[in-house]
This record gives C-alpha cells, structure tokens and sequence, in this order.
C-alpha cells in the first residue's frame, strides 16, 4: 500500500497542477469564476458566485437546478444578452466581457442560436414556419441565394421532422411543432453552439421528450454543440452530461455512458455522479447526502492515500 502522501507531495502536486495549460483552453465554452451581482431596490442580489463550465465541442449538456439558482442568468450571458459582473467567459474564442454593442449583434446573429420557453416568442406570427427558418439567412452577413434559403430551410424542417408544417402559420401548429420549428429557426445560420432555456417548460411530458430529441438529432447529425436548462428531471437523464447548478455555482454533474451487460448482452446505461471542484479547491456536497448524515456547520477531513474522506464532526455538541 502506498504511503499517506507527504506536505512536499502535496506542494509538488500543486505545482504540477499551476503548470498545466491555462483553464479551458480546450473548451468551446469557458466560464471562469463568473460573477454576475443586480441591484434590486438598492440590494445586491448574486445570481452567479464564481461559477465554473466548461463545455467542450460537440456536447450535449444539461443545466438544472432549483428557480434562481443562476441557470437563466448564465443563459442570457452565453447569448450575448446580459454582461457578467466579473470573472471570464468565452464561447467560440469570442470573449463576453469585452464585445462591444456591435460585436454582440454580430454574435447573436452568426454564432448562437437561441430558444426561448415561450413558444410564442420564437416565431414571427405573420410567417410560415419555412419563411421563420429563412429569415436569419437572409440577415446573414454573408447572405445566400433566396433558393439557396429556401433549400436550407426545408433541410432543416425535414431533419426536425416538420416538413408538412413548411406553409403553416405558428397558430396553425401545436406547440411540440412549433417549438421544432423554433430550433431550425436557431440552427438556420449553422451556429457553434446552440441554447435553450427551458424549451419544453410549456409542453407535456410526451411531447417534451419529442423536443428533446430533436436536439439530439441536430447534436448527432449536425455535431452542434447544445446546452439546454430544463426543470425536468426525466428529460435531462436522457443526456450524456448534466450539470446541476446551485446558489450561483456549478455544484454536481452526472455523466452516463453505454456498457453491454455481460450476463445478459444487453445494452445499458450507467450513471454516475460527480461533486465539482472549483478552482479554488471548493466543492458543493449534495444536499441529500448533508441530510443523510446531518452534516451542517463543518465537517471533519481525513486525507488518505488515494482518496479524501468526509465524515460528520464528530466533535459537535
């Protein structure tokens, strides 16, 4: 067995880790240490407390947590409509922080695509779902030829499976509809990444899984990068990666993944939960693991060969 690492081994490691290449350089999305503090009759209010992500090319990413835990308000920063208060952020190799009025335009416009929870507020009412879809096309700097637009739109409604509705109007559609629309709407201009804050918040279980796999679908066969904050539970464990947000800050993420059960040769999927590590050594423990052992306060650290251990204050009175 080997030894409990020494005070020098663990003054090399630290070392070691400030050598590594700088935090997300790798990642499409980077969120270091975000702060984003409103006023609201003259209080102070934190909506994100030095919240870390890092989401990499190509992911399909859950965001949930509890209403005002941070996820909207670190939407509207991904989307380029609302400015942190300190920290980092950058999608893309755009840096949020320092994008002028133009620069935001430009990148709301090229490379994010946004749905909205209310359906209503995705579509212009007055145009027919192939007409929405063509309509950031023709808005694009680099615009394509109207037949062009029109072939793209088609693509993208048929890959969402809601060619028929190409000539309806959004009242002539039920909302799962409109709502597919909505994400070929966002993905017209072939954005990096792809948002969606509370897209099935409106819908019926039935029709929300519906929803959900249409952006798999356009995760899979486009390979746009997509992160969507849900509420639902059901919905978000049908993801590879969800990333659960409390009090401002990334606190667990939990990462399924494939394995053929031997016994029986079947394909399954198993998931397991991690606790997020923040650059300065913190890390949020589940609530229900606190209530299960009654930890509040402090808790008592055991620093073992392969593993720290985290146990109740046993000293408490």
């Amino acid at each position: 067995m080997t030894a409990n690492p020494t005070l020098a081994d663990l003054a090399h490691r630290a070392s070691t880790a400030r050598e590594r290449p700088g935090y997300g350089h790798d990642a499409l999305i980077t969120c270091d240490r975000l702060v984003r503090i409103f006023t609201v009759d003259g209080v102070e209010v934190q909506a994100l407390q030095g919240l870390d992500l890092l989401v990499r090319e190509g992911e399909l990413v859950a965001l949930v947590g509890a209403s005002g835990s941070g996820k909207s308000t670190l939407m509207n920063i991904l989307a380029g409509l609302d400015t942190p208060t300190a920290g980092a952020a950058r999608v893309a190799g755009r840096d949020l922080l320092t994008m002028t009025a133009r620069d935001r335009l430009a990148y709301r416009r090229d490379v994010v695509g946004f749905v909205w929870q209310q359906t209503a507020r995705n579509l212009l009412p007055y145009l027919t779902a192939a007409q929405n879809v063509a309509l950031p096309l023709q808005l694009a700097r680099t615009r394509r030829r109207r037949r062009a637009q029109a072939e793209r739109a088609l693509q993208l409604l048929e890959l969402l499976g809601v060619a028929d509705c190409r000539d309806r109007r959004p009242h002539e559609m039920s909302g799962g509809q409109q709502q597919r629309v909505a994400i070929a709407v966002a993905l017209a201009n072939n954005p990096a990444v792809l948002l969606a804050d509370e897209p099935t918040g409106e819908l019926d279980s039935h029709t929300a899984q519906q929803i959900f796999a249409a952006f798999r679908t356009a995760n899979e066969q486009l390979g746009t990068t997509i992160v969507v904050v849900t509420h639902d539970q059901a919905v978000a464990s049908e993801v590879r990666r969800t990333v659960a947000i409390r009090d401002g800050r990334t606190s667990t993420e939990v990462l399924r993944r494939s394995e053929v059960d031997e016994a029986t040769g079947h394909e399954r999927v198993v998931a397991r939960e991690y606790a997020i590590l923040d650059r300065a050594g913190r890390l949020q423990l589940p609530a229900e693991y606190l209530r299960a052992l009654d930890m509040r306060d402090r808790v008592a650290l055991e620093l073992e060969p392969d593993h720290i251990a985290v146990r109740p204050d046993d000293e408490r009175h």
